[in-house]
């Protein structure tokens, strides 16, 4: 007799199994009560859940975590007027029209955005989360090695993950830093050309 059970049916049994092990365990662990608890929370979750895979964990990105409360906020204030958001992409480009702007209020260096990523899940709830970044659309990012840091945030109905990277196109590194760096080279040249004229007279 043939098994019921298909290869690609007990690959997905085998996934299943890997998400689910590790998040129950931490179900036995932690019980979050606030939004800082639940962000924690699914964080370990979904190292776990890499742990599991044998890739690295994550790590917490600052300005990551910014703009990931910035966009769960702006999707749960579209929410009323559109119901399109849990099918959002997860290229950044393709999150909210004025994302431009939420990265400019997290004092993100936009040059540094372009290699991340943006999932966007239309759900609070831990377990349903974890699932549906691990065995979504989602998962490719997720299980991508590439991806080295990350940023969670929450609002009423969204949990929005935002990824990063450790180069150069991906590190979603501090505008300040950029921009002070710029005024340093400013003052540089202006202190040279300051320097030049006193020698002419």
């Amino acid at each position: 007799l043939s098994s019921p059970f298909g290869p690609e049916a007990m690959v997905s049994l085998h996934r299943t199994i890997l998400l689910f092990v590790p998040l129950h365990a931490i179900l036995l662990l932690s019980n979050p009560v606030n939004c800082d608890d639940e962000k924690e929370y699914l964080l370990r979750a979904i190292n776990s859940y890499k742990t599991s895979l044998h890739l690295a964990a994550l790590t917490k990105n600052d300005k990551a975590m910014c703009l990931a409360k910035k966009i769960a906020d702006q999707l749960d204030d579209q929410l009323c007027s559109s119901k399109k958001g849990s099918n959002a992409l997860p290229d950044i480009e393709a999150q909210p029209s004025n994302y431009t702007k939420l990265i400019k209020k997290c004092k993100i260096d936009i040059n540094s955005t372009k290699d991340g990523a943006v999932l966007p899940i239309l759900n609070r709830v831990a377990t349903v989360v974890l699932a549906n970044y691990a065995q979504s659309q989602y998962s490719k990012y997720v299980n991508n090695s590439k991806y080295t840091g990350v940023g969670i945030g929450t609002d009423d109905d969204w949990t929005v993950v935002v990824l990063t990277t450790n180069t150069t196109g991906g590190s979603f590194v501090s505008a300040a830093g950029f921009v002070c760096m710029v005024g340093i080279s400013h003052s540089l040249l202006s202190l040279l050309l300051l320097l030049g004229l006193c020698l002419v007279w």
